[in-house]
């Protein structure tokens, strides 16, 4: 009987819909393949949302090499089109490195724009985006932005004025902070010497390495900073998976994808809370690399990359007495959704100690007006006045005065 009544449960299309998992998060840590040689492979993201610079400066180009762990931080402005940041790249990236074999990034418009597809294409470099909802695989990029952001908060803290003019030494300082993983400064790393700094003068020498000496030294470093990154990746992985669970699924398996509803206002009712954890099931296309697959999304659902981490899936249980409603819901491209506010039904008021609260009942869309949710009158009109128009009111006891309630 207890196995049957824990098969009939995990079976029940409702309780896969909403329940939560207690379990470990599926998927086991993919460690990204080890670059070969400097500058190779490389990341880049953008820090934006700055505050607007004497140059109308309001964002910074992030892009970091995933060996040496060296970085560049170039200003730019939110609104510069594809074409000037591939001016920028050229000439502040490739002038000097060369061009790199891959990129990693997350899934920003302009890095996803057939422009900049087809540049790189054309340069021979393998474009590499984060999947849905998953943006450890851009992890580097994002740890760097953490510590710029920390070191240009402090100094317009400490120094006032603009950041920009701190930027250069914020490169500066971080190129030359001893990074653990590769147990030396990126700057070391790079170019195989300790920088020209005024606290380490005194440690400095004239190095008198020449030829082919210097190319097998130079070698000999890649070789142990590749040693280095195994072994941080290796501890990084371990420690990882002892928290994580091995799942797989099979193409033509049915799964649910988890989503995570949102709403504009702060909502007394629990409907928005109680919504479901999971939409589907859908179908498995394809499996891409080890931890994520491809999925067969509605039409409604276009705009959502189909590829998914599998710990945003779960498995479907079929049965031949579920009958699956299709809904229309429209998607973020971060797996968030809207729900708006379709009509007012009723009204009320909430009495506390010393004052009350006027309250309306809201129909929300993609709900049953039996779903409805009574919200505060204040918040409603302030974020949707267009619902206290005269023709949008449907219910009973509503008495207009001047335009109020």
């Amino acid at each position: 009987m207890k196995k049957d009544i824990s098969d009939y449960v995990a079976r029940c299309l409702t309780c896969q819909q909403v329940k939560a998992e207690h379990q470990h998060p599926s998927g086991l840590l993919q460690p990204i393949r080890i670059p070969e040689w400097k500058w190779d492979r490389i990341t880049m993201d953008f820090v934006i949302g700055l505050p607007l610079t004497p140059s109308k400066k309001d964002s910074v180009w992030v892009i970091v090499d995933r060996l040496t762990k060296s970085a560049h931080f170039i200003p730019v402005r939110t609104n510069y089109t594809v074409d000037k940041l591939a001016k920028l790249y050229i000439s502040e990236i490739v002038r000097l490195h060369g061009v790199p074999l891959s990129i990693i990034s997350d899934r920003d418009p302009k890095l996803t724009s057939r422009f900049w597809q087809a540049l790189h294409d054309a340069l021979g470099t393998n474009l590499n985006f984060s999947t849905a909802f998953h943006p450890q695989t851009d992890g580097q990029s994002e740890r760097v932005i953490q510590i710029l952001e920390d070191m240009l908060r402090g100094c317009v803290i400490d120094f006032r004025g603009s950041w920009e003019e701190f930027l250069p030494l914020a490169e500066f300082a971080y190129n030359n902070s001893y990074q653990a993983s590769i147990r030396t400064a990126p700057y070391e790393a790079l170019y195989g010497r300790k920088c020209r700094t005024p606290i380490c003068w005194t440690e400095l020498y004239d190095r008198k390495i020449l030829g082919p000496e210097l190319i097998q030294e130079t070698e000999n470093t890649v070789r142990l900073i590749r040693d280095r990154l195994k072994q941080a990746f290796d501890r990084q992985k371990s420690y990882a998976d002892r928290r994580r669970k091995d799942i797989e699924f099979v193409v033509g398996d049915q799964v649910f994808l988890k989503v995570s509803p949102w709403k504009k206002v702060l909502r007394f009712g629990r409907k928005g809370k109680l919504s479901p954890r999971f939409i589907g099931p859908y179908r498995i296309l394809e499996r891409v690399g080890t931890v994520a697959y491809r999925l067969e999304l509605p039409p409604q659902l276009s705009r959502i990359h189909n590829v998914f981490h599998v710990s945003m899936l779960r498995q479907y249980r079929p049965d031949p007495s579920h009958i699956i409603q299709v809904q229309d819901v429209e998607l973020r491209p971060n797996l968030s959704y809207d729900e708006e506010p379709v009509q007012i039904l009723d009204q009320d008021e909430r009495i506390l100690r010393n004052r009350r609260i006027p309250m309306v009942k809201v129909q929300w869309s993609n709900r049953s007006p039996s779903e409805a949710t009574w919200e505060t009158e204040e918040s409603m009109r302030e974020q949707f006045p267009h619902l206290f128009d005269p023709g949008k009111f449907r219910g009973r006891n509503f008495i207009f005065r001047g335009g109020e309630l």
